[in-house]
Formats: C-alpha cells, structure tokens, sequence
C-alpha cells in the first residue's frame, strides 16, 4: 500500500506539469487552431531565465518566478503571436508544423546563447546547459515531511500541488464565469462567427497565447528541480503532455487538465508495477511514448486521415501548381544540371580537402532530406521519425559489415530494414493526420531511442559500429573528393527517379488520393496501400542516405541521430521547399557548410547555427513553398501577370451546386456554387488557368441596373424605394441608405465573382436578392459583412466608407451577418449564446418570456436545438437589440414551412423596428411575401431591381436561367 501511494503522489508532480503545458497547448490552438510544437522550448526558456535571475542575479526565488511566469511568459506569448502565429494560422499544417517545430529548435539555443554572450561580457551567470539538481520556488534544499511510513512528501512537490490547485480554480473561473473566458470558448466553436458578432479573435488569439505561454512559464519553474535544464527532457515532457491534449480533444480544458494529472499517475503506475518489462531496457523511460501513441490511436482516430491535402491549402501541404508543368527538359532540369556537373569538376579542381568533405557529408544529408520530399511534398504527411529510419539502418549495415559483409551487400540490407521499419510505423499512424500523424510518428521514434536502439547486440555500446568506405576497383571512396563525384551522381540519379515517379501512373494516384481520398477510391485507388507505399518508399530512401552518412563518417552510434535530430532535418529541408528533390540537396548541402562558414567569419558559438536552421522554418509564415521556391515562382507569376491579364487563379474558383465557392479562405467548395468565371463554360482542369471570360459589358447609366446581355436595362438602381412615399419616409425625403455597395468587383484567389455589383437597403427596408446557385448572393453577403474585401468598388455604411473594414469593425457599426445555415455557436448553451450578444440578464428574461421553448433549453447546448430551434436563438437576441443592418443569407435553408413562416416574421418585426434587412434566397415564393425591393443576381451581376409589385414571372424565370427572357 506504501509502494502504491508513493507511485500516485510522485505521479501526481509530473501529472500537475503535464496538466499545466496541456492546458496552454489546448488553449493557444482553441484560439488560433495552430498546435504549438514549441511549447516545451517555452517552458524551457523560462526555466532557464529563472534560474539565471534566481541563482546568478540572486534575486529571491519568488521574485524571480513572478518575473518570469507574469512578464516574460506572457510578453513571449504575445509577441510570438503577433509576429508569427496569426500569419501562421493562414498557411497549411505542414508549414505551421514545421514552423513551431523550428522555433522548438531556435528558442532554447537562443537562450544558451544570450547566456553564453552576457557571461563574456562580465555579467554573473552560471553555466546553464544540462545542469541538474537545481533550486526550485522553494527552500533549497527542499524540506521533507514523512505522511506514513516509507511515505514522504518534499517542499517542491507541495508547492508544484498547490500552484496547480490554485491554478486549476483561476482557470475554472476565468473560463466557466467571465466574460472573458465566454468569448475564447466561443472563439474555439467558431472564430469566423465570433468576428461577424463584432469580438476580435486577434485580441482573443493574443490574450490565449498569453495564458499559454504563462503557463508554460510556470510549469518551467516548476519543473526546474525535477528536470533540470535540459532542454531535451522539457521537449519530452511537451510531447508526452500532448497526450493529455488529445485527450481533451484540443478544446475541452478540464478534460485535458484532468488528462494531465491522470497521465502522470498512470505513467507511474506502469513503471512501477510492470515488472515483465525489467529485462527490456530503457522500457520505464519509454512508457509516456506508449501512452501517448496509444492516445492517439484511441482518441484521434475519428480526425482528418494523413494527406488528406484539402483541408491545407495555402501551404506545404497543398498541391499548388507547378508553374513549369509543360516546361522543356532544359528549362525544368537546366540550371541543375550545370551545377551538378560543375559540382563534379570543383571537386578535384577547386576544393581544398576540408571543404570536399563537407560537400560530400551536405550531399549524403541530401539524400536524407529527399526523403521528406517523398512522405511531404509529394504524400502531404509529415513524417517525425526520418532520424530513426537513418539510425535503423546504419546501425543493421554496420553489424553486416562487422561480421564480413561487403558494403554494397550491407547497404542493400540496412535499406531494406530501414523500409520496413517504415512500413511498421505507418500501419498504426496513417489513420491519423496532420499533427497526429506527426505526433505519432515522433512517438514512434522516442520508442525506437528507448528501447530499439538500446538493445546491446544492435547499438554494440557506446563506440557503435565502424562503417569503413568502399573500394570499386580503381576508385576508393576514402578519398572526399572520389566519394563527392560519387555521391552527385547518386544524387542525381535519386532525384530523377523521384520525378519519374511523380509524374508516373503511382504519382498520380498519390496526388489523387493526397488531394481528394474519396474520389481517389471510387476510382480504383486503395488510399492505404498507396499512402503506404510512399511511406515505405520514403523510409527507405533515408536509410540510404543515413548509410552513406555513416560511410562518409566511418562509424555509427545509436545517439549519433535522434528523434531530435530529425526534427531539425524537417526544419531545414521545409524551409528550402520540400516539393521538389533539387530543393532537398541544397538544404543538405546548406546544413553541413552553414555551421563552418559561421565558425570562421561570425561567432564560434555552436548555438548560432541552431538559431539560423531553426528560424529558417519561421519563414514558411511568409513563404510556405520554401526560400528555394519561393523566387522562381514569383518570376513566373510576374510574368503570367505581364501576359495573362485578368485570367482566373489556376485550379480556384470551381464548384459542384449550392453557395459561393472559396467560403472561409477561397479555393473550391464541396458544396460551391460562385464560381470565378464571369459567365458559363467548363470548369479549369486542376492545376491551370480557367479560361477567361468574355469581356463583360459596360455598367449601366447611374441609376439603372445591369441587364442580360441582348436585353436593355431597366428598373431603377438597386435597393431604391418603391414608387410612392413610405410610411417611415414621410416628412424626410430621400432617405440615406443604411448599407450601400457600389460598383463592387470581389471573388476569391484572383478569380472575380461579383462584376460591378450595386446593391442599396435603407432603414426599415427589406431588400431580398434571388439567383440560381452560383449567381453570386453569398459573395455579395460576405463583401457586405466585411469577411471577403472588395477588389474594386466601394461599401457604405450610413453614408461612410467602409470598405476598408473588416468583420469585427463592421459588425461594431451595427451591421452584422447571420450567415448561410445557423448563426449560432453549437457547443455553448442557449443561455450563453445569448450572453454573448445580451450581457443584461434582464434582455435575456424578455427574449425567454417571448421564447418559452429557448428558456425551457437553456442550460441545453445549442448545437442539440433543432433547426427551428436554432434559427430563433440566432434571430431572437435581435428583436431585444435591433441592429443597424442584418444580412441573413439563407434563413430558410433546411426548415420547415411552418418553422420558415415564423422565420419571416421575425424578420418582419425587425423591419418594423428599424433595421434595413438583406435578405438573399433561393426560394422566391415565400420571401417575396415580405419583401419592399426585389434584386435579380446573375452571374455576379445585379440584371434587375425593383419594387416586388413589379416582379414578374418570366423576369424570374431569365434569372434563375441565367438568360434574357
């Protein structure tokens, strides 16, 4: 029973750790839905400040932590946010991955060196890197107390117990019973929403990664006498919280905090009871590995599947077009093959035999890195365990050499092993995708450090295994310069077979099924078998290349290339752009030369060339194709700008039925409905430009409405009264309109949707635009709401400009958007959905004294309300705080006719208290019943306005064809 309590409250310190860095991890993607890869390298970073301020500074240690998790943490977390993570959060996944992955790689280094540059110029800090047994928040040493017999508890474990109680409460109450904390929840179940209700999800994002980062800060203080400062174990400890996340879903706070606390207990429990295990070595130390790929197989399966490419475009993971399809050979492969061959010649020319070797190690790493081009730029999976598929096959070449075997022969083999141990990694892990995949994968490679690696008759100790270089007859491969001819041509061939495969029947069933898994399917292709294939195909490729990395060195040993070395690897080589092999060997060549080049003419610090590789990821926030893409494809866009004009954005802007295309981000929708064209045609093939439209006719005089072409335009100006004076009218004159757009042009990703469109609704006006599916409504709605900025034209608000203002800017001046489908957050209740717009409790005792279904469910989430249900919630809170301006696209969308009837008379009531409604419909029938002024949208063109007493039926008829009556 002692041994038992023991386990549970030395599990409970690390369990109060992990809950502390799971719950910023779930906070910081909640807000800005970027897994932060970094968190641990923050919790470090402050861990090490406090130990320098603490014990080199000799501040008190309370001032010190105080100091760190209240100014530093926080300052971090806002500044990170601000420069970084917001223009992450428009970029794929494989680009934010790899982002947060390098400054993982860049912030501890950054640290060392800050320390490393003031104690050379005289300031009192320690030594810092690895050093153990450090002072915590408390006395030091710490003060033990015995509870039972052989059961004792130390002053640092109390303090860890009761911060993390105290901040367990702060967070209940900050998120549960403030304001505050409504608005980040409802920031999580929808940001866009959280904009349109005029809550700025930047200031939210800021104030998340500024908790996040506070938190991190503390469990680094906290951490600080379990771990040290060792910024591996704090990098562990992060992965091994992100189990806890998971368990959370990435939402749900009190999940993953209690996740935490189980995990550590747990974690204990196992190493101290599993006693099969206590002949397998370094099997204790790898049960947090365990449990989290087992989390992540248990409670991720139901997300994204790996390479499903869809979901990410904008970034690495997303297939652009390749602006040199169709090029000549000599112009795709070129300028490659010059500096290849010029490569050759430098080697025995040029070259001093230092710098031959470091050409040829840059080449052998080439060969590693192109295997990221295979599971990333070409299968969309980021694959964490690149370093062990190396280290596996190295090792295995070693021990075949070492027992007689000749090079060529162990090579083969230790490719082959390195390919299976691929393929047994991907069976578990390619369910999952995005950052569970790489999560998964780097559990894996933990596991293969752990224990794998630590097996005696595979790692031959400490010294490894010799792994001399090959002779071919006349050419010995000892000499750097015959081994970096060698490898180019290596190189070389590796490349071409990359592209080869690529634009082989293979490759483009992998493009298939990266880009769209179920069409892949119905056609005949097995999505597993294929992502399979490309994770076999990739492991073994950097078994390759980890062999003659091994060669170029002469040995191998089992810590030569970790997990952590991998990490750094998908950093450089993302950064160079990780879509093409090319690309690949220049950053193999960058990571050998770099760190030399520095050593001689900047610093001799190790710690510079990690910050450099590391912030080289941070680039993808800007450049998420990579620096090496990053030029060419400019060039080639300035010149398709200088020849192509106004031709469409290759592979956006097309649809199936229903809705504007590109919604939340542009690009195709798999229910769309705009497309970027200007008028009917076939749909661009993926990857080139859609056919340009015909030139579209000259706007109509000021004051009538654009007609089909052939037809002349009639009808007064969009959103005009009705002839005759209107009873809120009387006694003013014309009445300024309340929401006014004028001549505006807009569409997504360079293709136009919306031609010159001018559209006008005054105070207590109904003004319904009908169209067939594609016409342009839910674009005219999203430029009118301020989510989708006008290309050209202009948006007026009571008379002021306000086409430079976006959704939360917008929807303060009182024009707010109840957008296609429910405008409603689905996981807060009724009661808080109104909060949100209501923060007067006695509004919402009148919107439930209207509404007795909604106060019968109020404590019911909205997303259990029924469709009707949800679309008064949504409409309710507006008859108590009637806005300026309501665009409801849809309303009626998936209701019954009873449910729309009600519906409509909401929004009459809205109009007789003031509002200017927009109401966009597909159904004329019903909404003509309340409408003042009736709108015809066609092809992105408004082709009639008037009153609805003038509204014809072969006038409908020709909008809803898309043709002159």
């Amino acid at each position: 029973m002692g041994d038992l309590l023991v386990f549970v409250l030395s599990g409970l310190v690390s369990g109060a750790l992990y809950a502390l860095l799971a719950t910023g991890l779930v906070l910081s993607y909640s807000a800005s839905g970027l897994f932060n890869f970094a968190h641990g390298a923050t919790a470090y970073l402050c861990a090490l400040t406090f130990y320098e301020v603490h014990s080199g500074l000799g501040w008190p240690a309370a001032w010190a932590a105080l100091l760190v998790v209240c100014v530093l943490a926080p300052g971090l977390g806002w500044g990170l946010d601000r420069l970084m993570f917001r223009r992450l959060a428009r970029v794929g996944e494989t680009a934010q991955i790899v982002a947060t992955i390098g400054l993982l790689v860049a912030l501890p280094a950054a640290g060392l060196w800050a320390v490393e540059l003031l104690g050379d110029a005289g300031a009192p800090v320690k030594p810092a890197e690895n050093q153990f047994g450090l002072p915590g928040v408390g006395p030091s040493p710490a003060r033990s107390w015995q509870l039972l017999d052989g059961v004792g508890v130390d002053s640092d474990q109390l303090i860890t117990w009761v911060v993390t109680a105290v901040v367990a409460v702060g967070l209940w109450v900050l998120m549960g019973h403030t304001r505050l904390g409504l608005q980040l929840r409802a920031a999580v179940d929808n940001r866009s929403l959280t904009e349109l209700r005029g809550i700025s999800a930047d200031r939210l994002s800021s104030v998340a990664w500024m908790i996040s980062s506070a938190l991190a800060g503390l469990a680094g203080v906290l951490a600080t006498p379990l771990l040290g400062l060792s910024a591996h174990d704090f990098t562990l400890f992060l992965f091994v919280s992100a189990t806890a996340a998971v368990i959370g879903r990435f939402a749900s706070v009190p999940l993953a905090f209690a996740g935490g606390l189980g995990l550590g207990v747990l974690q204990n429990l196992v190493a101290g009871y599993a006693s099969f295990a206590e002949g397998i070595t370094g099997f204790r130390t790898a049960v947090p590995f365990l449990i989290l790929f087992g989390g992540l197989l248990v409670l991720a399966r139901r997300g994204r599947t790996a390479g499903t490419a869809s979901g990410d475009a904008g970034g690495p993971d997303a297939a652009s077009a390749d602006h040199l399809a169709g090029a000549s050979w000599g112009r795709r492969w070129g300028v490659w093959a010059v500096a290849a061959g010029a490569l050759g010649v430098a080697f025995y020319t040029v070259t001093t035999p230092f710098w031959s070797g470091l050409l040829a190690q840059g080449l052998a790493l080439g060969l590693v890195f192109m295997s990221f081009t295979v599971v990333t730029g070409l299968g969309a999976m980021v694959s964490l365990a690149q370093g062990t598929f190396v280290t596996g096959a190295a090792l295995v070449a070693g021990l075949l050499m070492s027992r007689g075997w000749p090079f060529v022969a162990a090579l083969a083999v230790g490719t082959c092993v390195a390919a299976v141990l691929g393929a047994l990694v991907a069976l578990p892990a390619l369910r999952l995708g995005g950052r569970t995949l790489a999560l998964a994968t780097l559990a894996l490679a933990f596991l293969a450090d752990q224990v794998l690696f630590q097996m005696r008759w595979l790692r031959n100790g400490d010294s490894g295994w010799s792994v001399p270089r090959p002779v071919f007859g006349p050419v010995d491969l000892g000499d750097d310069r015959a081994l970096g001819v060698a490898l180019v041509v290596v190189v070389a061939v590796c490349g071409a077979g990359l592209s080869a495969l690529r634009n082989s029947p293979s490759g483009r069933a992998v493009l298939a099924v990266r880009s769209a898994p179920a069409a892949a399917m119905a056609s005949g292709v097995s999505v597993l078998r294929t992502k399979l294939l490309l994770f076999t195909v990739s492991a073994g490729l950097a078994g390759f290349g980890g062999v003659l990395v091994a060669s170029y060195n002469t040995r191998i040993a089992a810590t030569d290339f970790t997990a952590m070395t991998g990490l750094v690897w998908l950093a450089v080589v993302v950064a160079a752009g990780v879509r093409r092999p090319q690309y690949a060997v220049v950053a193999g060549v960058v990571f050998a030369v770099a760190p030399r080049v520095l050593a001689d003419y900047v610093t001799e610090s190790a710690h510079l060339p990690v910050i450099l590789f590391g912030l080289a990821g941070l680039a993808l926030a800007n450049d998420p194709d990579g620096y090496c893409a990053a030029v060419p494809v400019r060039w080639a866009r300035r010149r398709a700008g200088a020849c192509g004009g106004g031709t469409g954005a290759a592979g956006g802007g097309t649809s199936a039925s229903g809705g504007d295309t590109g919604a939340a981000g542009g690009g195709a929708s798999a229910s769309g409905g705009d497309t970027g064209a200007a008028g009917p045609g076939p749909e661009p093939e993926p990857g080139r430009p859609a056919v340009p439209s015909p030139t579209p006719p000259l706007p109509a005089p000021a004051g009538y409405a654009a007609a089909p072409r052939g037809e002349a335009a009639r009808g007064p100006l969009a959103g005009a009264p009705p002839p005759g004076p209107r009873a809120s009218d009387a006694g003013h004159g014309p009445a300024r309109p309340a929401l006014e757009l004028r001549g505006v042009t807009a569409g997504y990703d360079g293709g136009l949707v919306l031609h010159g469109v001018d559209l006008a609704v005054r105070k207590g006006e109904i003004l319904v635009v009908l169209g067939p599916n594609g016409a342009g409504k839910s674009t005219a709605c999203r430029v009118a709401a301020g989510l989708l900025p006008a290309e050209d034209g202009a948006v007026l608000v009571r008379g002021r400009d306000a086409t430079r203002d976006g959704p939360v800017r917008r929807a303060r001046s009182g024009v707010l958007l109840a957008p296609e489908g429910r405008g409603i957050f689905p996981a807060l209740t009724v009661e808080e959905n109104l909060a949100l717009y209501l923060r007067e409790a006695d509004a919402r005792t009148c919107v439930y004294d209207r509404f007795p279904r909604l106060a019968e469910r109020r404590g019911v989430a909205a997303g259990a309300l029924s469709g009707g249900e949800q679309q008064m919630l949504a409409l309710a809170p507006l008859l108590q705080r009637p806005p300026e301006v309501l665009i409801a696209d849809e309303p009626s969308m998936g209701l019954a006719p009873r449910v729309v009837a009600e519906v409509y008379a909401l929004l009459t009531e809205l109009r007789d208290a003031g509002t200017a409604l927009l109401l966009v419909e597909e159904k004329a029938a019903g909404i003509l019943g309340v409408a003042d002024t009736v709108a015809c949208l066609s092809r992105g063109r408004v082709t009639w306005c008037g009153p609805r007493g003038e509204v014809e039926a072969d006038r409908l008829t020709a909008a809803y064809l898309g043709r002159a009556t």
